[in-house]
């Protein structure tokens, strides 16, 4: 059962039904939604409670909205939760993160094909066997955005989500405990964040699309630290991907198909 008030609202997000599009950006800062939004043909603010500030609006005439997770798995888990009790189907992470292979500079873009649950937020919905991969067509959506747009400087590839952003991701604590950022760098891991497993393993879950894209802020091998670096190009890859998902649902539509295939779009 999902919490509501007596006017119907989530009791976290503060959105009703109708107030977000079925495609919905998920931004961690509660400040990147309207950056976000300042691409889109129109927008308005719906809600802004706790951590969760949502808008929505259309970008190239497709219905969309924005809604912030704030930092964290379970806060991640609560906008997948309660988003999609009110009609939400499609999920995409805009986030930043830090790279821990060396050759990902500042400004790079991730695009997680799947993540290291080391969030600890999905064992509570399932096993750890359980792999937290991202929807291919979500997936390939924003690799066909990043190239439309001609944005060249992403990576595709592994992420590594942690439920800490200090100990949990091996930077120096008093108490210590963890050496695991040799062991994901040697298995070609590309970057450390704190959302896309839960969200990942959650949309797996319950049926939906999900997927994600992160700014490079930092990386860890080269101590190079540059915030806001690749922010506005992980948000215009994000705008485009929703378009490219609405264009392929619809032929998907007029063809009576469940699954995207190349030749159904070429």
């Amino acid at each position: 059962m999902h919490w509501t008030n007596t006017d119907e609202k989530q009791y976290h997000i503060a959105c009703k039904k109708g107030d977000l599009a079925e495609y919905l950006l998920v931004p961690g800062d509660p400040d990147r939604v309207p950056k976000i939004a300042k691409f889109w043909d129109s927008a308005r603010e719906v809600s802004c409670h706790r951590e969760f500030r949502s808008a929505t609006g259309t970008y190239k005439g497709v219905p969309l909205s924005a809604l912030s997770s704030g930092i964290g798995p379970a806060c991640m888990s609560i906008v997948v939760n309660e988003a999609s009790a009110i009609g939400v189907h499609t999920f995409i992470r805009v986030g930043s993160s830090g790279a821990i292979q060396e050759s990902i500079a500042c400004g790079d873009l991730i695009i997680s094909s799947a993540a290291v649950r080391l969030d600890g937020t999905s064992n509570c919905y399932v096993m750890p066997e359980y792999p937290a991969v991202a929807n291919p067509e979500v997936l390939l959506a924003l690799v066909e955005a990043a190239e439309a747009l001609g944005i060249c400087n992403y990576h595709v590839g592994i992420t590594a989500t942690t439920s800490d952003f200090y100990a949990g991701q091996n930077r120096p604590t008093k108490t210590q405990t963890s050496h695991i950022l040799p062991v994901l760098q040697k298995a070609g891991v590309l970057n450390f964040e704190m959302e896309t497993a839960t969200l990942f393993t959650l949309a797996n879950l319950y049926g939906l699309r999900a997927g994600a894209i992160c700014a490079v802020y930092a990386n860890r091998c080269t101590g190079e630290f540059k915030p806001g670096a690749g922010e506005e190009n992980a948000i215009k890859v994000a705008n485009e991907a929703v378009k490219i998902l609405h264009e392929w649902d619809e032929q998907k539509r007029a063809k009576g198909k469940r699954w995207l295939y190349p030749s159904l779009i070429t």
